[in-house]
Order: structure tokens, then C-alpha cells, then sequence
């Protein structure tokens, strides 16, 4: 089947009510209106700027109000489109193949200035997460491949036989869409002591066969002889959750918190993108908190609750592409991808409901509002659901991210290091004690789709990159003085 290229919704929207005076390419028409792109603007450039800007206008200025013209989603969705033209994010473009544009030398930034080094360029397009071991190796996920090993020359090894079965048998359009992918992997906190290691991957249902159908699973094992083995199965809600909703909105991320509780993250595997994710007795679009060895803890916020899933931890969850444990204030914090804007940064707080698909600070792909409280039949309080900790609208695709807590770069200690995928940008947030966004720096941009971030034994930072030409890791290491 031939692939048509999407066509951007939004863009008719612009169109109708403002090529007219602001040019079809956002470059201006003078001297009926001003560029909106490559120029401060005066009244800001955020969504909720540009929302106001438009809501109200400035008669004064021959710019006329259109609050009483559009509905409010129409206005965010002209806010959403701007906003991305200005950052050069266009809708239709994933990057999937765009050039990796590595900056050589020195690159600047507030607190370090900082090299890439290349470590490997030798890896499956589609890479998921990186694991540095103590001795200065990298494990790395391969979705559709499996488990390999990149030594300290940046050498890869052959796949490690013995680790759960994965299929190569995805459609592509575009994006790729597919069963049975191996993602996050984790170190136990004792590695060291008791060489566990943690796979996060989807088990494909083996008799399904006129339509492939899989659900996520978490297991343990050790790495012997170049084998995988002693494989013990942590969490896996069985088969009568397999779901045909593809492995790219599955989540699939891990962390483990000082107690050595394990996180686990769960997309939505329903029967859409709203289905279940609400419902306390489905196990998608949820948080999960499990003991390193898959015990429930009795601590849990919804043990005993009705027919609730146990190890539910937080819900309302659409697609958490990130999770981590800030140590600094022993806090776990999630990365979300969000519909058109309404990409997230979240602190979890057991038993909370983190929104989806109630409500959203972005809109759906069509421009439409996010409105299915309604359909599901949900009545909700808007005090009820939490927050963004940081609203990253335009969406850049959010993915995973770390808070540093390394020697390399002292004064980033307890930053968040945020990457994206369309926006294939490396963003440092710092975070307040109580938990509140101060702000944020654009370390890197038009690099690559980062799929993860971690950070190995030695402090520096390293980052995975997913390409057509071949998966990356790059190694960020600080050039100004400590």
C-alpha cells in the first residue's frame, strides 16, 4: 500500500481566518499584519498568549477580536499551530529519517558546556532505552530485535539469546505500528550484589492469528555466558488483556525508588484511546508499584477497594513514554505524551488521577476537544484530577527523561533532562522542593528522535537516538571547569 502523506488539520483553520493579513506561510503581509514567525512577538509567544492574543485581538491595531467568531477550541487550535511553526515543528513531520545533526565541539549552556561523542551508530532503527553497567557497557533494547551489549569501544554483540520473543512483522506508515516489542530494561538497585535485570516488554498472544494482539509483561533474569537467564516473571496481567491498540502507545517504562519499590507503565491498550483507562479494574493507562520480586504491596492505594487492580498506583495515564525517581526529594515523576499539544511532565502521587481522557491541555488530532467524559458517562471534578507539573505545548513528542544526580555536571544535580521525538529536543527543567516547575533550557535541538536518556557510572550523560539509517548512542560530556 502506497503512503499518503497526512495532511495538517489545523492548517485550514489558519487559512481561513489568518493568511489574509499574516501571510500563508506565517511570514507576514505588510502592511495588513506582521510575521508570526522568526520575530518576538509582543504579547508572547506561549499557547495561553497566543490564545489570548487571537481570543481578544487589538482593534487599535486593525486586529479584530475573535471570541465571539470561533469556539475556544478553534482558537487553541490556531495557538497550538503557531506556536509549533515557531519552534519549526510541523504536524505532518516525525523525523523519522530527517539528517542526525550532531553539533561538533563545544556546545554552550547556562550552567555546562558540553561535547557529544558518537559511542555507536551500529544499532536496529528502532532502539527503546540504554542501561550503562558499572563497568562502563551499555546494555540496549532493540524493539523488534532483542537484547545486546555495547562495549566501552562502542562495539555491539550479537543478540542475547534467551530473553522474550519479539516480532519484526510491524506495519509501516510512518510511525511503526506492531506486537510483541521488547522496551525498558532496569538494573536492580543490588546489581551489583545480585545481577538481576529487568526487561519491560509485550507478550503476543501465539493463537491470535487473523489479528496480532499482545499486553505488556515485566520479568527479571540475569545475563550468564552472554545468555539470558533465570528469567522469573514480575508482572503480567495475564491474557485476557491482550489488545490489538499497537505496541507504540504501550509505555513500557520502568524505576525503581530507594525502597526498592518498582514502577511500572502501562499506555492505552483498550479498545481506543479512551476505552479502560479510567476503569480501576483494567490494568491500562495506569502506574503500577510492585516489590523487586512482583509482590503486591499491601501499602498500595487501592488494595481492598472493590474489583480494583492492586498495583495501581496512579491512572488516567494516555501514553507515559517517561518514568523516573528523583532521589533528591524521593519523589516518582513521569514524562506523557499528550494528543496534539498537552505533552507532560508529572509528579505521581498514589492514587491520583492524572486525566485521560477527561481532560486535556491539547486537542485531538482533528482539532476537536477532548470531550469524553461525556460518552463514557463520567461525571468528574476538576479539583479531582491533577495537574501537569509542566505543560510542554507545542508538543514535541515527549519521551524519556532522567534527573541527574552525577559528579560530570554538578550544578544540573536534581534537573529534569527531557527528550522528544518530533521535537527532537534535549530540554534541562529544574524543579523546585516542593515539587513546582521554575524553569527550563533548551540544551539541544534538531538533534535526532531521542528515545532515551541515562546516565552511566561516570557521570556523563547518554543518550539514545532512533534513525531510518540505524539506531545511535551519544555520550554528553561537560568541556567547561567543575
Amino acid at each position: 500500500m502506497r503512503y499518503v502523506e497526512p495532511i495538517d488539520p489545523f492548517i485550514a483553520n489558519y487559512e481561513k481566518h489568518c493568511s489574509d493579513c499574516h501571510g500563508a506561510n506565517l511570514a507576514g503581509s505588510l502592511p495588513l499584519g506582521p510575521a508570526l514567525l522568526n520575530t518576538p512577538l509582543a504579547h508572547g509567544d506561549s499557547v495561553a498568549a497566543l490564545s489570548k492574543s487571537i481570543a481578544h485581538g487589538f482593534p487599535e491595531k486593525g486586529m479584530p477580536a475573535y471570541i465571539d467568531v470561533l469556539s475556544p477550541e478553534e482558537i487553541r487550535g490556531l495557538a497550538i499551530y503557531i506556536a509549533e511553526r515557531r519552534v519549526d515543528r510541523l504536524f505532518t513531520d516525525f523525523r523519522i529519517d530527517a539528517p542526525i545533526a550532531i553539533p561538533g565541539g563545544t556546545v554552550a549552556s547556562q550552567e555546562h558546556d558540553f561535547r557529544l561523542e558518537l559511542v555507536t551508530d551500529k544499532l536496529d532503527p528502532l532502539p527503546f532505552s540504554i542501561q550503562p553497567l558499572p563497568d562502563g557497557r551499555i546494555l540496549v533494547t532493540e524493539k523488534m530485535k532483542g537484547l545486546r551489549i555495547v562495549d566501552k569501544q562502542g562495539n555491539i554483540s550479537e543478540l542475547i539469546p534467551g530473553t522474550p520473543e519479539v516480532f519484526d512483522d510491524a506495519i509501516e506508515a510512518v510511525l511503526v505500528w506492531g506486537h510483541g516489542w521488547l522496551l525498558d530494561i532496569a538494573l536492580h538497585p543490588d546489581y551489583e550484589e545480585n545481577g538481576w535485570i529487568y526487561l519491560h516488554h509485550t507478550e503476543r498472544c501465539k493463537d491470535c492469528w487473523l489479528i496480532a494482539r499482545s499486553f505488556n509483561r515485566v520479568v527479571r533474569g540475569r545475563i550468564k555466558d552472554n545468555q539470558w537467564v533465570d528469567e522469573e516473571e514480575i508482572w503480567y496481567p495475564g491474557p485476557a488483556y491482550y489488545s490489538f491498540v499497537p505496541d507504540v502507545a504501550a509505555g513500557g517504562r520502568l524505576a525503581f525508588d530507594n525502597e526498592g519499590f518498582l514502577y511500572i507503565s502501562v499506555g492505552v491498550k483498550g479498545s481506543s484511546n479512551f476505552d479502560g483507562v479510567q476503569d480501576l479494574t483494567k490494568p491500562w493507562g495506569k502506574i503500577h508499584r510492585v516489590h523487586d520480586d512482583g509482590r503486591i504491596p499491601g501499602d498500595n492505594p487501592f488494595i481492598g477497594q472493590n474489583d480494583t487492580y492492586p498495583t495501581i498506583w496512579t491512572f488516567g495515564h494516555r501514553s507515559p513514554q517517561g518514568l523516573e525517581f528523583n532521589a533528591a526529594t524521593n519523589t516518582i515523576w513521569s514524562t506523557e505524551m499528550g494528543p496534539r499539544g498537552g505533552d507532560e511532565l508529572n509528579l505521581l502521587k498514589p492514587g491520583r488521577n492524572y486525566g485521560w481522557p477527561l481532560v486535556s491541555l491539547g486537542l485531538n488530532y482533528d482539532g476537536s476537544p477532548i470531550e469524553y467524559a461525556d460518552w463514557l458517562d463520567i461525571a468528574f471534578d476538576l479539583h479531582d484530577i491533577e495537574q501537569p507539573v509542566v505543560d510542554l505545548t507545542p508538543a514535541p513528542a515527549v519521551s524519556s527523561f532522567i534527573f541527574y544526580q552525577g559528579d560530570m555536571f554538578p550544578r544540573w544535580r536534581s534537573n529534569a533532562l527531557v527528550g522528544s521525538l518530533k521535537g527532537s529536543t534535549l530540554y534541562r527543567i529544574i524543579i523546585g522542593e516542593a515539587g513546582e516547575y521554575v524553569s527550563s533550557e533548551t540544551l539541544l535541538s534538531q538533534l535526532a528522535r531521542i528515545r532515551d536518556i541515562e546516565v552511566g557510572a561516570d557521570g556523563n550523560i547518554y543518550l539514545l537516538l532512533e534513525h531510518a539509517d540505524g539506531g545511535q548512542i551519544l555520550r554528553m560530556t561537560p568541556t567547561s571547569e567543575i
